[in-house]
């Protein structure tokens, strides 16, 4: 901080965001700015305090735009619907633009007359072009839509870089002298010709008022992803395959990649973290010959644990599955199946109760085992099977259902144990829906609305057991002819 009292001091340099002064001592003038009580530069300069007023002198005098302005400007910023370029210069004021007008912000609708779909379907990243300025306050608003002289002046190639020609062709209006992309830019004037007088302008390619034509209507329905691969060819020359886009569904070509035949592709997992695609293809080689071997990462570049390899023919993969699945790399088993099985795809067989009676446990100690549970049942009748309900991490949730072979016993097996003690607690017992046929229920309580003074956790235990038992009599329920 400066001294106060002074009337006058040496000059020294300062940069943006520089905390002079506070705001008691002195006052802001030209290159600072007031803020929360301090004095700050707004600029590169030489500093100086005179008569109380700090004042920051550029070697370059600050520009400050106003409305109607021309600016130069590159795009530096696109979204779906507006967009954002980086001021150069303000035409006919030499000297730097003042920070808080260093970024314009423009509309799809301030672009060209013409409808746009999206803001990347009239300018790119790195477009040069003039503009004119619509608002100051408290944002810079500019637009290049009003004046032919504004637009696009500048433009490359987004596949190889080299510099756009404004050249008409149907819905394209520049296009690339060395790959042959096309697309379409809001042209200015003087695109191309620099600082020339042009006899006619490259504005009048825009095609401005005009609908769009089929080809660009078939890319725009593609959506963004057809909008980023529209690049029309690969331009290098050093001997690689060249490799195109193709979405799915569209005509057939030597670019297509072969379909593979059912059980030639393999799908490896459990694979270490240090374990790549050369890794996996030296292991699988010594079974036939590969067509394709990868093995997958995630956008670190970090192993995901698994990958696939394709063999050209069944017998080679057959042949890998057998030596190598559960074979282990650094101490881990992996696993090695037909990719397009339906065991890959997690395909069970549909689990099939015990036979005999079923019967709800609840409010079980979390601590009872099978053994507990099935003592209650000596003497009484004989257990078929028994099932305690788990969550995902293999928590009991305080419930179990029994199946008893006496299927006529049933209200006598739940007068005896519904509300005996478990290791400390009371249970409830209780003849499961869809226990017998008919999904009746015994004891009198089948078809009540009354929850018999049942626990919330027994309650949502019954509301999944009915709900279960729903789907397995939909599920056999004949086609209609």
């Amino acid at each position: 901080m400066f001294a106060t009292g002074m009337r006058k001091m040496t000059p020294s340099l300062v940069t943006p965001g520089t905390h002079i002064s506070a705001a008691t001592d002195c006052q802001a003038g030209e290159g600072t700015i007031e803020s929360n009580g301090a004095i700050l530069a707004t600029a590169v300069g030489m500093l100086s305090i005179t008569d109380g007023i700090a004042t920051v002198t550029t070697s370059n005098p600050m520009v400050t735009p106003v409305v109607g302005d021309t600016v130069l400007c590159e795009i530096v910023k696109l979204n779906e619907k507006n967009g954002e370029a980086q001021v150069i210069c303000v035409e006919g004021k030499p000297g730097s633009v003042r920070p808080e007008h260093l970024y314009g912000q423009f509309h799809v609708t301030g672009i060209v007359d013409r409808y746009m779909h999206q803001t990347a379907d009239a300018v790119r990243r790195r477009d040069v072009c003039r503009a004119e300025v619509k608002e100051v306050e408290p944002v810079l608003r500019i637009s290049f839509r009003d004046r032919d002289d504004c637009g696009v002046l500048h433009a490359i190639c987004p596949s190889c870089g080299d510099d756009l020609l404004a050249d008409m062709d149907g819905d394209w209006n520049v296009r690339c002298p060395s790959c042959n992309y096309q697309s379409y830019r809001a042209l200015a004037d003087n695109y191309g010709a620099g600082w020339s007088e042009v006899d006619q302008g490259a504005s009048s390619l825009n095609n401005s008022g005009k609908r769009w034509g089929a080809a660009a209507e078939a890319m725009f329905a593609k959506g963004p992803a057809g909008r980023a691969t529209f690049i029309a060819a690969d331009v290098r020359e050093d001997g690689r395959e060249r490799t195109y886009f193709r979405f799915e569904g569209e005509g057939g070509g030597q670019g297509r990649r072969p379909r593979n035949a059912p059980g030639c592709r393999l799908f490896v997992g459990g694979l270490p973290r240090e374990v790549g695609t050369e890794e996996l293809r030296a292991l699988f080689a010594e079974h036939g010959d590969m067509t394709d071997c990868i093995v997958l990462t995630d956008d670190n570049g970090v192993n995901r644990g698994f990958g696939f390899v394709t063999y050209g023919n069944k017998a080679m993969a057959d042949a890998a599955i057998a030596k190598l699945d559960g074979h282990k790399i650094n101490g881990r088993r992996i696993g090695v199946r037909d990719a397009d099985s339906d065991d890959k795809k997690g395909k069970r067989e549909k689990r099939r109760d015990p036979e005999g009676l079923k019967l709800y446990i609840g409010n079980l100690p979390f601590k009872a085992t099978e053994d507990n549970i099935k003592d209650l049942f000596k003497g009484l009748a004989t257990v078929n099977g028994l099932v305690i309900a788990t969550s995902s991490d293999g928590k009991p949730k305080g419930f179990a259902f029994a199946f008893v072979k006496e299927m006529d016993k049933g209200e006598e097996i739940v007068s005896k144990l519904n509300g005996t003690e478990l290791l400390g607690r009371k249970i409830k017992v209780d003849v499961s829906q869809g226990g017998k046929k008919g999904g009746s229920r015994s004891g009198g309580k089948g078809g009540n609305s009354n929850d018999g003074g049942k626990s919330s956790r027994e309650l949502q235990a019954l509301r999944e057991e009915a709900e279960d038992a729903n789907k397995r009599r939909r599920s056999r329920r004949p086609k209609k002819d």
